[in-house]
């Protein structure tokens, strides 16, 4: 039977996405007793009133244990570029609150969405950028007041452009990029070479699962079509050493890319 506790030499090298509500309610048990460092998602309509208790109560769980953690913001149905005044208003307030516990949790870094569409947002490009700006600007300031990072991931956008043109016009020495492989195959319909080949510079991040290209799916590493070894062994010719956070959406999928990794080898590409 596969063990969490079979990999802790993998398990101190990443992040595992943890939502937040289930971290407290159904998960703690088995981020701690297996030292496993979460990226706490902070995703859902229950994030308006869950009690900052709550909150203290978790990260001085793993700061007591010495286990490190990313956040993940929210970001269904938010606009940090909107064109609606009253929805960006409600978009900042959410994500306030979520910069809010930077002090509280000290993440190595905060992940975080653009909320850019090209059928939506293109058109009126510059438009969404000034608004984007003044959303992140503030919020990029009090992360770096903390020493924390803040990356922007990929998800439905089809090409590096708005990633770049935000990270250039931020201008921010803890803004980075957050590459997701399994956004890349299910959304953008490209590989991640484009994508380096513009934002490598800013890489921060790593957002790591699988598809087969059809839907996000967010499966095992090695069950779907992505090249990790390609990835991985770029990342030790440019000597890069972003954060790793493995997203699965089950735990049998958890010990499945843990199985995926030990067996192949994949982390010791990572430089030291």
């Amino acid at each position: 039977m596969i063990m969490i506790d079979n990999y802790p030499d993998i398990t101190k090298k990443c992040f595992i996405n943890a939502p937040f509500d289930r971290l407290q309610n159904e998960l703690l048990e088995l981020f701690t007793g297996n030292r496993i460092q979460p990226e706490i998602g902070l995703e859902g309509a229950w994030f308006w009133d869950c009690p900052f208790g709550n909150f203290e109560k978790i990260a001085r769980i793993f700061q007591e244990q010495g286990l490190d953690c990313t956040l993940h913001a929210p970001f269904h149905d938010l606009a940090p570029g909107g064109f609606d005044k009253r929805i960006v208003a409600l978009t900042r307030e959410k994500l306030g609150r979520a910069f809010a516990l930077i002090d509280l949790f000290r993440p190595r870094a905060i992940v975080c969405h653009l909320g850019f569409e090209e059928n939506k947002h293109q058109a009126q490009f510059d438009r969404w950028l000034e608004t984007s700006l003044s959303t992140w600007k503030p919020l990029v300031e009090l992360a770096a007041s903390s020493g924390t990072k803040v990356h922007f991931e990929n998800t439905y956008e089809q090409g590096s452009v708005a990633h770049k043109r935000l990270l250039q016009e931020l201008d921010a020495e803890n803004v980075g990029f957050c590459l997701d492989t399994g956004h890349l195959m299910a959304f953008a319909g490209t590989g991640w070479r484009p994508w380096l080949k513009e934002l490598g510079p800013w890489l921060g991040q790593l957002h790591l699962h699988d598809n087969d290209t059809t839907t996000d799916a967010h499966l095992a590493l090695g069950a779907g079509s992505f090249d990790f070894f390609d990835l991985f062994g770029y990342l030790k010719e440019n000597n890069l050493r972003p954060l790793v956070t493995l997203e699965p959406h089950s735990r049998q999928d958890l010990l499945h890319s843990l199985a995926y990794i030990d067996k192949t080898g994949l982390f010791d590409l990572l430089p030291k």
